[in-house]
């Protein structure tokens, strides 16, 4: 659908900047979703760090990430950063009912939105990234209201929010610009993972599926958790497994798009899968682990390992995937139209909730 131009906040997480090269997936589809939404001709302010991409709309809540300051491996849950998040957002959310918006578009994990949403009667669509963590899903719960619409990423995603979904809760797959991440009718014969390098990312587990399936891999992402990229990367690089940084624009579009198969080795339930949508966009074919959303992410475009032992054979099928095939699934079920369509309908319903809640109390302090 499309709607008439709406006047659009964004708000992101302030962990990392919404900025190339992106720490992940979160920032990835940030920056995406104000593009597009800018380019359908939405006025839209995004809310964010302010080393966030200065060719953004941007409104900085502070001026850098908070990572750079209170690193979350060391702050996590301490009174220290939920105070910091509490103030920035506040100043966001401060701006934001001040410049009477349509709708906000609530990209953080941060519960309090959701209250403010609440008392302020503000419409606002929260895309649910991540699973149901206790202070999340508390709020979600506990701030519900007609003009409260959440989104999931996935169905897979969406069935680990709720046994039965509200009538608020909506399923809009993240899309990406088929157009930057182009087709390649050929690969280099080597296997490429893409992502953060962290434990729930299972950079080992790619390392090792690699190694048994006798093929040359290359790493690409920012080291998230420098314990697990000393303890459990490091010692598993050699001269055919290698290590390239955390690569961005260009040369990690190149990368992918050169490559044979994509691995993807989530240790945990993964809402969505950026990387591999943007593999299969290239031509890649995606070899994955069977969790959360990969199923039907790749669907016939890719293939899937119960476990880590099965993964080389995932491997070795997925290489046998027409890249036709993998180019087609992307553009098909993941274009950034798509995606923004489906924001779209969720925006409108927002704010319809908003005003039939109004129209009904009015219709109540007349009886």
């Amino acid at each position: 659908m499309s709607l008439v131009p709406l006047r659009i906040a964004v708000v992101a997480h302030l962990r990392h900047p919404i900025a190339q090269p992106f720490m992940g997936g979160m920032e990835a589809h940030c920056h995406q979703l104000v593009t597009a939404l800018v380019a359908r001709g939405h006025d839209v302010t995004l809310f964010a760090s302010g080393d966030s991409d200065p060719a953004l709309p941007l409104y900085p809540v502070t001026p850098r990430h908070y990572e750079a300051e209170l690193p979350w491996a060391l702050w996590r849950g301490s009174d220290t950063l939920t105070a910091y998040q509490d103030a920035a957002f506040g100043r966001a959310w401060e701006a934001i009912a001040a410049g009477e918006y349509d709708v906000v578009h609530n990209n953080c994990m941060h519960p309090t939105l959701h209250a403010w949403a609440l008392r302020d009667g503000q419409p606002m669509v929260t895309s649910l990234h991540v699973p149901p963590f206790d202070g999340l899903a508390n709020a979600v719960r506990e701030h519900a209201a007609p003009w409260s619409v959440q989104t999931a990423t996935s169905a897979a995603h969406a069935a680990g929010w709720w046994r039965t979904p509200p009538a608020t809760a909506r399923v809009v797959h993240n899309g990406i610009d088929t157009n930057r991440w182009r087709y390649s009718d050929t690969g280099n014969g080597r296997a490429v993972w893409v992502g953060r390098v962290t434990p729930n990312k299972g950079t080992g587990v790619a390392i090792e599926a690699a190694k048994a399936a006798g093929l040359e891999l290359d790493i690409a992402g920012p080291i998230d958790c420098m314990d697990f990229y000393r303890d459990e990367v490091a010692p598993r690089l050699d001269a055919r497994r290698r290590y390239l940084g955390p690569l961005g624009g260009e040369a990690l579009i190149g990368l992918v798009r050169a490559a044979s198969v994509m691995i993807v080795t989530p240790m945990w339930e993964e809402p969505f899968g950026l990387v591999a949508v943007e593999a299969m966009a290239c031509g890649t074919p995606v070899s994955a682990l069977d969790r959360g959303a990969l199923r039907e992410v790749l669907g016939s475009a890719g293939a899937l390992a119960g476990d880590e032992s099965d993964l080389p054979d995932a491997i070795a099928a997925a290489m046998r995937i027409p890249r036709q095939a993998a180019r087609a699934r992307a553009v098909e079920a993941f274009s950034v139209a798509t995606m923004i369509s489906g924001y779209e309908g969720a925006y409108a319903a927002a704010i319809a909730g908003l005003s039939a809640s109004s129209s009904a109390s009015t219709v109540a302090e007349l009886a």
